[in-house]
């Protein structure tokens, strides 16, 4: 799974990279460096909409448009590759509403072995990212979910309707393994297009690309625990514990 990530370079860049036509108003003039982002986050998203590549912000968390509830997207941070194609939650999204969500690197905890004396495993967390760095593009969906008239209304856009996302993830890498038995899909540039386009339906096509990024890309290390807590939020998260 993914629960946590870097979002450190400018909207300026990922429009660069990415190759956006257009930054939404919701992305603003400036955006903090954020070294811990957590689920309910808006968060920058690359989305295809009326043939154009839009930069915007949506919620992390996906809230499917028959939610009775907004609270369902704390479950629905990550869809699994395996079922995203079934999964009441996530099928139409993932046959219409494809994303990707880049990142600077990410979080995930190895757990290790019990105390002599009993209790929980202690879990370390590693910080992955690209060598080259690179931003990873992570594959996602996002759904749109009408805010109800008595719910806080900062949840919605100006249009009434709350834009969320998800994290597709799948089976891990050789680097990734030893840590954590999942890691979140990282798509090659060569795939952006195929998978932002939403007239493609093609499933089966779609599925092909859900597949552990090579190897040879990623970093991983160990980094203090200090990034457990979501409320720390600095660049020495991602310092190697052994620095």
């Amino acid at each position: 799974m993914c629960g946590r990530f870097v979002s450190a370079s400018s909207p300026a860049l990922l429009a660069d990279r990415f190759a956006v036509d257009e930054v939404d108003p919701s992305v603003g003039e400036e955006s903090r460096a954020d070294y811990n982002v957590a689920p309910r986050r808006n968060v920058l998203v690359v989305r295809e909409h009326d043939d154009h590549r839009v930069l915007s912000r949506l919620r992390w968390g996906l809230v499917p448009s028959w939610a009775k509830d907004v609270a369902i997207g704390d479950k629905m941070i990550n869809a699994r590759a395996e079922t995203v194609a079934e999964k009441p939650a996530y099928r139409r999204a993932f046959a219409k509403k494809r994303c990707i969500i880049p990142v600077d690197g990410f979080y995930e905890w190895k757990r290790g072995p019990a105390p002599a004396g009993g209790g929980k495993p202690v879990k370390q967390p590693y910080f992955i990212h690209r060598r080259d760095g690179e931003p990873l593009a992570f594959a996602g969906l996002w759904e749109v979910w009408k805010v109800p008239e008595d719910l806080d209304p900062g949840l919605a856009g100006p249009d009434g309707w709350l834009r969320s996302c998800a994290i597709v993830t799948g089976p891990p890498n050789a680097v990734l393994a030893p840590i954590h038995d999942r890691m979140p899909v990282v798509l090659p540039e060569s795939a952006w297009s195929e998978w932002l386009d939403p007239d493609n339906h093609d499933v089966e096509s779609l599925h092909r690309l859900l597949v552990p990024a090579p190897a040879e890309w990623f970093e991983a290390y160990a980094v203090s625990t200090t990034v457990n807590n979501a409320r720390n939020n600095t660049a020495d998260l991602v310092r190697p514990l052994d620095a």
